[in-house]
C-alpha cells in the first residue's frame, strides 16, 4: 500500500462533493459570493492538471524550468497587483516579491540544503514565490486602505513638517505588518495544530518523518524571511511612489 492518491472516478467525486459543500456553506452563511468557490476549484483542476502535463518536459531542461519558475513568478506579480488596485500596481508588486524571493532561494540552494535540480527547485521556488505574493497582496491592500480612511492623519503629518515618504509610513507601516499574521501562526502552530504540505509530501514520497520535519521547518522559517522582507518593500515602495496621493476615492477593487 503506497500514500499515494489513487486518480480515478473516486477522486472526481469527492472533489465535486467538496467543491459543492464549500459552495454551499458560502452562499447559506452568506460570507461571500458561492459561485467563486466553485469557480476557484475549477481553475485549480485545469491548471494543475495542465502543469501535471507540462512539468514532465520542463523538469528535462534548466532552460525550462528557468523559464518556468519566471513564468510562475511573472503571474504572481500580476495577481497580487490586481488584488492591490490595478494591472499599473506591478511597479512596485515585482520588486517587492524579488526582494523576498530572489535571496532567500539563492541561499537555500547555494548551501545546499535544497538541490540544484528541476526537480527540486520548481516547488521550492513555486513556495517562496506563493508566500511572497500572499504576503504582498495583504500588505499593499492593508497600506492602500489605511491611507485612504486615515488621509486627514497623512496630510496633518505633512503640516507637521514630515516629508509624503514619512507621512506615508507613519500611517502604513503598523498596519501592513498585519500581512505576517498567517505565516506566523503557521509556524508557532505546525505540528500542534497543522502538518503542511511540504511535511506532508516528503513523507508521502518515502522519507523518514525526521526528514519531512526538516524540510518543513526550512521551509517555514524561509516563508517568514520571504514574506518578511516583502511586506517591508510593498510598504516602502508604496510609500515612495506616492500611492497616498493617488486614488484616494477610488472604490477598493474585490477580489477576484
Amino acid at each position: 500500500m503506497t500514500g499515494t492518491i489513487a486518480v480515478g472516478p473516486v477522486l472526481a467525486i469527492v472533489l465535486v462533493l467538496l467543491a459543492g459543500l464549500g459552495a454551499v456553506i458560502v452562499w447559506v452563511g452568506r460570507v461571500g459570493t458561492w459561485h467563486t468557490v466553485l469557480t476557484a476549484s475549477a481553475r485549480a483542476v485545469i491548471q494543475l492538471a495542465a502543469v501535471s502535463l507540462l512539468i514532465t518536459a520542463v523538469l528535462r531542461s534548466d532552460r525550462l524550468t528557468a523559464g518556468f519558475v519566471l513564468m510562475m513568478f511573472t503571474i504572481a506579480c500580476l495577481t497580487s497587483a490586481r488584488r492591490i488596485g490595478t494591472w499599473s500596481d506591478g511597479r512596485w508588486t515585482a520588486p517587492a516579491l524579488a526582494c523576498g524571493v530572489v535571496p532567500v532561494l539563492a541561499l537555500v540552494l547555494a548551501s545546499g540544503l535544497v538541490p540544484a535540480t528541476p526537480i527540486a527547485v520548481v516547488p521550492i521556488a513555486g513556495i517562496l514565490i506563493g508566500g511572497a505574493m500572499t504576503a504582498t497582496s495583504l500588505a499593499g491592500r492593508r497600506v492602500r486602505e489605511e491611507l485612504r480612511t486615515r488621509h486627514g492623519e497623512y496630510e496633518a503629518a505633512l503640516a507637521l513638517g514630515f516629508m509624503p515618504r514619512d507621512a506615508a509610513l507613519l500611517i502604513a507601516r503598523p498596519s501592513a505588518g498585519s500581512a505576517l499574521v498567517p505565516a506566523l501562526d503557521q509556524t508557532r502552530t505546525v505540528g500542534l495544530v497543522t502538518l503542511p504540505g511540504a511535511f506532508v509530501g516528503v513523507l508521502l514520497g518515502g522519507a523518514s518523518p525526521i526528514q519531512a520535519g526538516a524540510t518543513q521547518v526550512l521551509v517555514l522559517i524561509a516563508l517568514l524571511a520571504v514574506e518578511s522582507a516583502a511586506v517591508v518593500a510593498t510598504v516602502e515602495l508604496m510609500a515612495r511612489n506616492g500611492v497616498a496621493t493617488q486614488g484616494i476615492d477610488r472604490p477598493r477593487t474585490g477580489l477576484r
